[in-house]
C-alpha cells in the first residue's frame, strides 16, 4: 500500500477545499469501466456458481447506476415488468425515479424470477435464502472482475461511474443525467461531462 506523503515546509498555505476535492479526483486514477470493458465482465458474471443472478445484478448495476446499497434492498414490487417499468430507491437523499427497462434487462430478470429458490420480497437472494448484502455484492463483483483478466480489481461503484461517462459519451445533457443517477447536487455530475472523451472529440481536426 503506498504511504501518505509527508512534506515539510517553511511556510503553509491555505488551499480551497474545493481544490483539494479536485486533487483528490484526480490522484484516484480511472475508476469506471469502458463499455467494452463492460461487457468482459458481463461475461465472466455469467460464469459464477449464481450466473443468472450475478448476471442480472452487474447488468442493473451498470444500466441504472445503482450504488450497491440500493440494488441489494431492491424488492419485486419496485419491478413493473408488464410495463418494462423499475422504480429506483436512491439512498443518500438522493433523486429515485421511475426508469424504463431494455429488453435484455426484461429477460434477464425473468429468467432469473423463474429460477430463484424462495419467494422472498428482495430481488436479490443469497444462498441461504436471505437477503443478498452489500458484502457478498462486492465478492462476487471482484471475483467477475479476476475471471474477466482485469488486472486491476473491480467494485461495484465503479459500474455506476462507468453509467455516468456511458451517457456523456454518448452526448446527453448534464441535468438527463443527473436525474437518471439520482444526483442532488449538479457538482457530482459534472465529472462525467466534463472528463468524458467525447468533450474533446474533433480538437484537432480542421
Amino acid at each position: 500500500m503506498p504511504k501518505s506523503r509527508n512534506v515539510k515546509s517553511q511556510k503553509t498555505y491555505p488551499i480551497p477545499v474545493q481544490d483539494l476535492q479536485a486533487v483528490d479526483q484526480h490522484e484516484r486514477g480511472r475508476d469506471f469501466l469502458s463499455p467494452a470493458e463492460v461487457g468482459r465482465l458481463l461475461d465472466a458474471a455469467k460464469d459464477g456458481r449464481y450466473g443468472e443472478r450475478d448476471y442480472l445484478l452487474t447488468l442493473l448495476l451498470y444500466r441504472h447506476g445503482f450504488r450497491i446499497t440500493e440494488l441489494c434492498k431492491l424488492r419485486l414490487t419496485d419491478l413493473n415488468l408488464d410495463a418494462a417499468r423499475i422504480w429506483i430507491p436512491r439512498s443518500k437523499g438522493s433523486l429515485s425515479t421511475e426508469q424504463p427497462l431494455a429488453g435484455e434487462e426484461l429477460r434477464a430478470i425473468r429468467r432469473y424470477i423463474r429460477n430463484r429458490p424462495a419467494p422472498l420480497p428482495w430481488l436479490f437472494v443469497s444462498e441461504r435464502l436471505t437477503q443478498l448484502t452489500r458484502h457478498a455484492a462486492y465478492y462476487l463483483i471482484r471475483q467477475a472482475g479476476e475471471r474477466a483478466g482485469f488486472d486491476f480489481i473491480v467494485h461495484p461503484h465503479m459500474l455506476r461511474h462507468s453509467c455516468g461517462f456511458f451517457l456523456s459519451n454518448k452526448g446527453y445533457d448534464s441535468r438527463l443525467i443527473q436525474d437518471y443517477l439520482g444526483h442532488r447536487d449538479p457538482r457530482h455530475t459534472a465529472r462525467y461531462t466534463r472528463t468524458a472523451a467525447a468533450r474533446f472529440e474533433g480538437l484537432w481536426e480542421r
